[in-house]
């Protein structure tokens, strides 16, 4: 008994994530990891759940969440649905709301203005995503002191991804990684885990699915501490339709992709602008000038005009990129200090006392070393 019991007090030296995954293979202990996060981390913890008519299935997400996180806050914001989502929700036991601007993009915004917590859960309402992954994600932010973690899509039944969704999702993160950075994998994961600091510093701009493209831009452009954890993903429940639309939320998405280039990486977008009119100024002129040259006259005076403008586009494209890329620099340092503006979640999760002028990275040791005292005080 000696042995089993100094196993285990070594066992719980290691970080908290590897605690939780060896603790979630042992299934009579889940209730273990629900207690000590309860006991350890003085936290708040919403889970936001956007519905638009998801009665069949927003019911058991609620209780899923419920059961997996403890004193946890769910709402749910219902999206004009039509059916009997806000009753369900009700009844399983979130707080329901409205939001009438028709689209997930303002539900999100609206929910990331209303509701006030230390950790923001957010989760389709169709019952895709598996509740049981949400302490692990929880305890890797607080662990590691990141303003976001993405649960990366796994799927575990054979409907989980509609035909042309995979292909599409790899193409647009494979965008968005090549012109952003390459710190995430998922980009268009409706699971996510968000400290208050990325919350509330948010803009919230999009209007519909776009919005998760929003998040990653976001995190990558003032370079917030990241991170992703696997989960399982299954096809929705019976009698729950799907609102995204392939091929027009795609477009809808890769426009958001082209804007938010222009945005937060105009001299990338007028230079490609500007090499384009270059380019075919040059292969419009280049024939006149030849022509030129042979005969000393200018025989074809409207492509020469044409071609002059292209240029001048082209010179003007690549100005304006210039002077847009310091206007972007100026936007990026306030919307780094309105980010800053707000406690990190290692200020959050230390002591109402603490000094100002106290490293962070203590902080954030201590709310681990609490997380295993919580686990080992649960476990005898």
């Amino acid at each position: 008994m000696a042995c089993i019991r100094n196993g285990l007090a070594s066992c719980l030296a290691f970080e908290s994530g590897v605690l939780y995954k060896v603790f979630a293979e042992i299934g009579p202990l889940e209730q273990l990891i629900h207690s000590a996060i309860a006991d350890a981390l003085p936290l708040s913890v919403a889970v936001l759940i956007p519905c638009h008519n998801e009665e069949a299935a927003v019911s058991r997400v609620v209780r899923d969440f419920l059961a997996n996180i403890p004193d946890v806050t769910i709402y749910v914001y219902d999206n004009n649905s039509t059916d009997g989502t806000a009753a369900a929700a009700r009844a399983a036991g979130a707080i329901v709301r409205r939001e009438t601007l028709q689209g997930k993009g303002h539900v999100v915004r609206r929910m990331f203005a209303d509701i006030e917590a230390d950790i923001y859960v957010l989760v389709d309402g169709d019952g895709t995503y598996d509740a049981s992954a949400a302490p692990a994600m929880i305890a890797m932010l607080i662990d590691q002191q990141l303003d976001m973690v993405t649960g990366l899509r796994e799927a575990c039944t054979e409907g989980a991804y509609r035909p042309g969704h995979v292909l599409g999702n790899a193409v647009l993160t494979g965008v968005v990684r090549r012109i952003f950075g390459k710190r995430i994998g998922d980009m268009l994961s409706g699971y996510r885990v968000f400290s208050r600091r990325f919350v509330k510093s948010f803009p919230a701009l999009a209007s519909g699915f776009e919005t998760e493209t929003e998040f990653s831009v976001h995190a990558l452009e003032l370079c917030m501490p990241i991170g992703e954890m696997p989960t399982d993903y299954r096809e929705r429940s019976a009698g729950s339709a799907s609102k995204l639309r392939t091929y027009a939320d795609g477009v809808r998405i890769l426009r958001t992709i082209v804007r938010l280039v222009k945005d937060e990486r105009p001299l990338l977008f007028f230079s490609l602008a500007g090499a384009i009119l270059l380019l075919a100024g040059i292969g419009l002129g280049l024939p006149v000038v030849v022509e030129f040259l042979r005969i000393g006259l200018v025989p074809r005076l409207p492509t020469a005009v044409l071609a002059t403008g292209l240029v001048l586009l082209s010179f003007l494209s690549f100005a304006c990129g210039l002077i847009l890329d310091s206007v972007t620099r100026g936007r990026r340092e306030l919307k780094r200090l309105a980010y800053l503006a707000v406690p990190g979640i290692g200020a959050v999760a230390g002591a109402p006392g603490r000094a100002a002028g106290q490293d962070g990275g203590q902080t954030g040791g201590q709310g681990i070393r609490r997380l295993h005292r919580g686990l080992a005080k649960s476990f005898w």
